[in-house]
């Protein structure tokens, strides 16, 4: 039987701040849209104001601006919420099952996917936390923070209040970490026990924040799900200056005054950022919103190393069996005769490539359809296993690898595709129609959440659903492979993705601003 409660003040929790009122109903407690921070744009946040009396949080709070509206496309894959947008957008949401400040649970801390440019803590619906926290026994937490140019134009030329405005939307996160560390023992978490975990763009602010001696021991254990990439483009990236000055010519600022542009109406800033932008685009330069390295934050690890204060931290990394591979409809890929299959990899890859890869998929993964080889990703599995590799070979802590590799009975069968783990992970596939395509998916659920909460518990995701789960080292990758017969393989693939490196083109996702005026295309549909 459901219950609601909800009275004058109750169910009431105290924080740093003040009191906050949130809901309970069918087990969990809901505190919602909770500011954590505040900032000026382009400033580094502080603590938020305090209040008297109680303030209710039965709401989502504002998600930060995006530049450029994506057009939704296909819900089945990716099941979206839309939400107001607001540069007042250092807010987090909390499930827990228990306001008990003794019960001192795990925390587990979500940051969104999107880049470093867009989404939110509550665009996928399967970033709801109310299941894990019901039944799993784990306080949730996800966050909003600074995007895009809000959060990463680089101003620093323009003196030492803008000093790290390139980075100010992973400060947001560590703001966010610090009021967790303070305040989440009255909503039942352990501060002294939390595990960051994020996809895509969420998994890279997870290996940031790694980075970023401002984290220290504000977290204990981390999950970079999907998210770490390298090659993405060639393009030459702008330079700060210009660009920071282009946006203040469009914004109508001639006497290079940056504190103008600081308090233009965000609708102003926005089209000023994506003329600029656009200019510079055409010319064949990309705009990279992400952090950069400085003296606060030291830098992508596999390009200056990982900081000993981070190999210290146990870590999970894992990718997808497709990520952005095709997916395009076929007729059921299994009623293909083989043949026909062979054929079509010849077709990509050439007779003699094609069959050498052919052979190296059908070890790595015997039995799986041989057109899932088409859309196979090299990207992220490649950096990933590199990272896995690198972070092991410190011997300072265990780094556990994980393949996403169960298909689905979608458009003639599709292979997991970039967010396709998300609901099994955050034991919310029952939110995700085309998990029941699935026919093992409960049981593959079951393995999936228990690894991921037991890591979060203890720091070694094995539990009694699945086989043993080896931490990897130098030199061997330990692979949970997550499919209808989940197991662990190691260096499985190695040759493999090393074939499909050297013959498959990478994605690029630095494309074009449209023009204001342009119609929306498919090109700008949702991905994470």
């Amino acid at each position: 039987m459901n219950v609601f409660m909800c009275g004058r003040d109750e169910p009431v929790a105290e924080t740093k701040q003040g009191k906050l009122r949130g809901y309970y109903f069918d087990g969990v407690y809901y505190c919602l849209g909770v500011y954590y921070a505040k900032a000026k744009r382009f400033e580094m946040p502080q603590e938020p104001d305090r209040w008297d009396g109680i303030r209710d949080s039965f709401a989502f709070g504002n998600i930060c601006p995006i530049l450029v509206q994506p057009e939704p496309g296909d819900e089945i894959v990716v099941p979206h919420r839309f939400w107001p947008e607001s540069e007042k957008c250092q807010n987090l949401n909390i499930w827990t099952d228990t306001l008990d400040k003794s019960a001192r649970k795990p925390v587990m801390v979500w940051f969104h996917g999107g880049g470093y440019s867009s989404g939110s803590a509550i665009e996928h619906i399967a970033y709801d936390g109310d299941t894990l926290a019901r039944r799993d026994g784990v306080v949730m937490v996800c966050v909003n923070h600074r995007l895009n140019a809000f959060g990463h134009l680089d101003l620093s030329m323009f003196g030492e209040k803008y000093k790290n405005s390139v980075n100010a939307g992973i400060a947001d996160l560590v703001a966010a970490l610090k009021w967790v560390k303070e305040n989440i023992a009255n909503f039942g978490g352990d501060p002294d026990n939390v595990t960051i975990f994020g996809q895509s763009g969420g998994g890279g602010k997870v290996t940031t924040l790694g980075q970023t001696p401002d984290a220290d021991g504000l977290f204990q254990k981390a999950i970079v799900m999907s998210g770490v990439f390298k090659g993405f483009s060639s393009a030459s990236e702008v330079d700060p200056g210009e660009f920071a000055r282009e946006i203040m010519r469009q914004a109508g600022i001639t006497d290079d005054d940056v504190e103008k542009l600081a308090k233009v109406s965000t609708r102003l800033f926005i089209r000023a950022v994506n003329k600029a932008s656009r200019k510079f685009q055409l010319a064949g330069q990309r705009i990279n919103w992400a952090p950069h390295a400085n003296d606060w934050y030291t830098g992508d690890p596999l390009k200056v190393g990982f900081r000993d204060a981070y190999l210290r931290v146990p870590t999970i990394v894992g990718t997808t069996l497709a990520e952005f591979g095709g997916g395009k409809p076929t007729e059921p890929k299994d009623s293909i005769p083989v043949c026909e299959r062979e054929r079509a990899v010849y077709e990509r890859f050439g007779q003699e490539i094609g069959e050498k890869a052919l052979s190296l998929y059908r070890k790595a993964y015997p039995g799986k359809n041989e057109l899932y080889l088409l859309d196979l990703d090299a990207m992220a599995r490649s950096a990933s296993a590199e990272y896995v590799r690198t972070k092991a070979a410190a011997g300072m802590a265990p780094v556990y690898s994980y393949m996403f590799a169960a298909c689905f009975d979608y458009a003639g069968g599709r292979a997991p595709w970039h967010c396709a783990d998300i609901p099994f992970f955050f034991h919310n596939t029952e939110r995700a129609p085309y998990a029941y395509s699935v026919l093992y998916r409960e049981a593959l659920e079951r393995q999936m959440v228990q690894s991921f909460v037991n890591f979060a518990k203890n720091a070694d995701p094995n539990n009694n659903y699945m086989p043993k789960w080896t931490p990897s080292t130098e030199k061997d990758l330990y692979t949970m492979v997550f499919d209808e017969r989940t197991e662990q393989r190691v260096n499985y693939d190695d040759e493999l993705i090393g074939l499909l490196q050297s013959t498959v083109k990478m994605p690029s996702f630095f494309g074009v601003t449209p023009d204001e005026d342009e119609e929306a295309d498919s090109d700008r549909r949702w991905l994470y």
